[in-house]
Formats: structure tokens, C-alpha cells, sequence
């Protein structure tokens, strides 16, 4: 917490950027009610970042229109992702005490600016989990997570390069902007980030263009997943699942994930022809390596997918190491993957790593010709009209995720849930007091609290 802290006042130190177009840093109406708080007086419930290790629901002000593009949802759907626990652990940085989290969600049009000319109150719609500008040099090509004109920190253009696109409730880091896990949402430029959803295709299938099912597709087809490959995945959580579908959707002959507890058999149950290392219980003197060889010939599988991310430390030197500071992100998965698929193989990375990382094996990237893609944040323009024709059509079913359905009252209870892997918790949907009754095939609503 002390980084992220210091993280952010050397920002406000140094000052932002001057490329966004829109307003940095509104990460809960409650910074000030008379410019960011609905004039009506109404609150909602929503979900805040609470310090390290802790999130609460509180009663905040529900947002309005600052300016001519946006849009005002009522949230009728949300979830928890693999990368909502990054910020619980504080592993991303410019975090604030009252941040609204939450970057998946879907909703109604509540109402809007004067600019919005494509949208109408009462139409459902999900939302991008990046926020886009859509004529910069990358929107124009449909790259909307490389927007260059809604994230003007400093810090982060300094580390990465470059500028990425602003991100809903994920921190100062990504422009600060409040996120869907709440009752009420506004949509910054609302008339590009937002898609219309046809009535065919329910809330609870339909929430998941915002980031699960675009990022997973992403994963897939930009390391290159072709026929007849054999595809190895380090992770068997939502990401990791809807990858096994994609690879088989594009032809992989197999497809081997890697990871311990329930998850891999509850995946497994949903595609059997999906194979499995646990590696937490593997014989002495084996490794995931030596496994995945001994499995594939000629050298192992072809294309290597990460769907865990760089803050889990499975050895003792680097969990040492990110407690200290000297790195930010382990690269044990990422060797792994490089020793474990055939020369000339392919490595694609999915999962979070926002820093720097130590003991990289670039010897074997170097010597044996392996192919590292950093995946990026999947620009979900690019794909999220497509994915929903294949929801439509019955090519892919998001609800195989889906294992609980909660309320929005109870997501901090969630949270700790999620980060323990209890419960069976694979994917959630969070409801609202706007969410339509469950769709056919979903979970019932699941109470924690007595």
C-alpha cells in the first residue's frame, strides 16, 4: 500500500500528460457531489478499494453526465475477474482509498449527454472494459486497448513507453475512471464503449464481451493458435477455460492446463477432451516441463498460453523478492513456458504483469528461437461484435463459467471468496436491484451473509 501511495503522489507531483480528452481521476462521485454526483441526490451501492487486502460496499452518490459523450447505465450485471484481485493484493499501483472498482459490467441506458446520437434510454448494452476514443491512430484499427487519448498518467507512459487506454476501476494508473461494480456506472464516452445486445443474448451471457471472452480470443489468436497444434495453459481459472474452447474453435489437436485444486477437474467437466497437470502433485524430481516433454513429442507442445499473471510466486527466492520490492512480477511462469514448448514454439501472455521481473531465461528464448508475444490488453472492439454472433449462433456458451450468481450487497464477501478459491467459485454474475430475473441455464442467487 505505502508504494501505491507514493506512486501517486509523485503523479500529482509531477503532473499528468496532456493527451486525454476526457476528465482524469473521477473515481467516485463522492470527490466532489457537485460536479460528479446526480443532482437528484440519489445514492446506490457500490464496491470500493478499502486499503490492501480489503474492499467494502458503501453507499455512494450515483454519477452524472460531466460531459457531452457520456453515458449513464443502470448496472444490471457485473463480475469479479482474476485481475479485480490484483488490486485487492495492491499489486497495481495509484490505488486510492473510495476507488470504485469493477471493469466488466453491462447495463441500461440511463441517460446521456448531448453528443450521443446512438443510443436510447432503456437499451441494454455492455460495455468495453477499456475505454476508447475511437479515431485515434489504434481506435481506427479497432485496437482499443492502445487508445491514445483517455490515459494521460505520467507514470505509466513512463514505465510502458507508451500510452495504453483508460480502464474502468483500475486505479489512478489507468486514468482513474469509477467502475461497474456498482448500482450506477458512467460511461465516458459512451457512444464508441458500449454495444447494443440483442435480445437474443441475456445479461448473463452477454456481460462477458466486456472483457472474459474478447481477452480469451485475444490470447488465442495472437500467439497464434492454428490446426493441429498442441496448446499448454498455465491456468485453469475463467481466462484459461474459455482459451481451452477457443483452441479447439481454431483447430488445436490438444490442449494440456496446468494448475492445482478443483479448478482443473471443474474445467475438464466442461470440456473433456481437455488434458490436465496438477503441479502441485507431481512425482519428486518432475517438473512441468519435464512432464509436458515426456507428454508431447518432438520437444514438447507447440504454443505455451499464460492465464495466471506475475504477482504468484511458487519458489521461495521470488516470493522473497516481491515482498521486498526487487521485482514486481515473477517470471517462473513465463521459463517455464519457454523450456516447455519445441524450438520455434510460441508463448503468449495474457495474464497481468505490470513491472519488472527477474532471473528471465532468455537464454532459451535466444538459443532455441522461441516466439515470447506479449498478448496486451485485448482490444475488445476488435472482436466483441463477432463473439456475440457466436453467442447468438451457440459456438460458444459463456454460462460454462458461470458457477454463482450473488448480489451486489454481498460483493465484498465475494472478493475474499474469489481470492481463496472457495466455494467452487469459478465466475460470478453480480446482480443489481435493476437486473432482469436469471436467464434459463443460469445459477440461482447463492446468500453469504445470515
Amino acid at each position: 500500500m505505502a508504494l501505491s501511495q507514493a506512486a501517486g503522489y509523485v503523479e500529482k507531483l509531477v503532473g499528468h500528460q496532456d493527451n486525454a480528452i476526457i476528465e482524469q481521476d473521477i473515481t467516485n462521485p463522492a470527490l466532489d457531489r457537485a460536479k460528479y454526483a446526480d443532482p437528484s441526490g440519489e445514492t446506490m451501492q457500490a464496491l470500493v478499494w478499502n486499503g490492501k487486502n480489503s474492499v467494502k460496499v458503501q453507499e455512494v452518490p450515483k454519477p452524472r453526465v460531466v460531459e457531452p459523450r457520456d453515458v449513464i447505465l443502470k448496472v444490471t450485471g457485473s463480475t469479479v475477474c482474476g485481475s479485480d484481485l490484483h488490486l485487492l493484493h495492491s499489486s497495481v499501483i495509484e490505488l486510492q482509498k473510495g476507488d470504485i472498482l469493477g471493469h466488466e459490467f453491462c447495463g441500461v441506458v440511463d441517460s446521456f449527454g448531448p453528443e450521443v446520437k446512438n443510443l436510447q434510454k432503456g437499451q441494454r448494452v455492455v460495455a468495453s472494459f477499456q475505454i476508447a476514443c475511437g479515431d485515434c491512430y489504434f481506435c481506427k484499427q479497432k485496437l482499443s486497448s492502445q487508445c491514445l487519448k483517455t490515459n494521460s498518467n505520467t507514470i505509466a507512459h513512463g514505465m510502458y513507453g507508451g500510452s495504453t487506454a483508460g480502464i474502468f476501476g483500475y486505479s489512478h494508473f489507468t486514468g482513474g475512471f469509477a467502475g461497474g461494480q456498482a448500482e450506477y456506472v458512467r460511461v465516458p464516452l459512451g457512444d464508441v464503449n458500449l454495444l447494443k445486445l440483442p435480445d437474443s443474448v441475456p445479461d448473463e451471457k452477454g456481460l462477458f464481451l466486456s472483457d472474459v471472452l474478447a481477452t480469451s480470443w485475444h490470447c488465442v489468436v495472437d500467439t497464434g493458435v492454428t490446426k493441429g497444434d498442441v496448446v499448454a495453459i498455465w491456468g485453469a481459472g475463467p481466462i484459461g477455460q474459455m482459451c481451452a474452447d477457443y483452441c479447439f474453435i481454431n483447430g488445436a489437436a490438444r490442449v494440456i492446463i496446468i494448475d492445482q485444486n478443483w479448478r482443473l477437474d471443474y474445467v475438464k467437466s466442461k470440456y473433456p477432451k481437455v488434458e490436465t497437470i496438477d503441479y502441485s502433485a507431481l512425482p519428486k524430481g518432475e517438473s512441468v516441463t519435464s512432464t509436458l516433454i515426456k507428454m508431447v513429442p518432438n520437444g514438447g507442445p507447440d504454443v505455451a498460453l499464460e492465464c495466471v499473471a506475475g504477482e504468484y510466486a511458487k519458489g521461495w527466492a521470488h516470493y522473497f523478492e516481491l515482498m521486498l520490492g526487487a521485482e514486481t512480477d515473477t517470471s517462473e511462469i513465463v521459463n517455464e513456458m519457454i523450456t516447455s514448448v519445441k524450438s520455434f514454439g510460441r508463448c503468449g501472455i495474457t495474464g497481468v504483469y505490470v513491472g519488472f521481473t527477474n532471473h528471465f531465461n532468455i537464454g532459451s528464448l535466444m538459443e532455441r528461437g522461441i516466439r515470447l508475444i506479449g498478448n496486451g490488453q485485448a482490444p475488445v472492439h476488435l472482436y466483441w461484435e463477432k463473439l456475440c454472433g457466436m453467442i447468438e449462433s451457440g459456438e460458444i456458451d459463456p454460462l460454462k463459467m458461470v458457477t454463482h450468481r450473488v448480489d451486489i450487497s454481498e460483493i465484498d464477501l465475494v472478493y475474499d471468496k474469489f481470492d481463496k478459491k472457495e466455494d467452487g467459485m469459478q465466475k460470478v454474475f453480480v446482480q443489481t436491484k435493476f437486473s432482469a430475473p436469471p436467464a434459463a441455464g443460469s445459477p440461482s442467487l447463492t446468500l453469504y451473509k445470515k
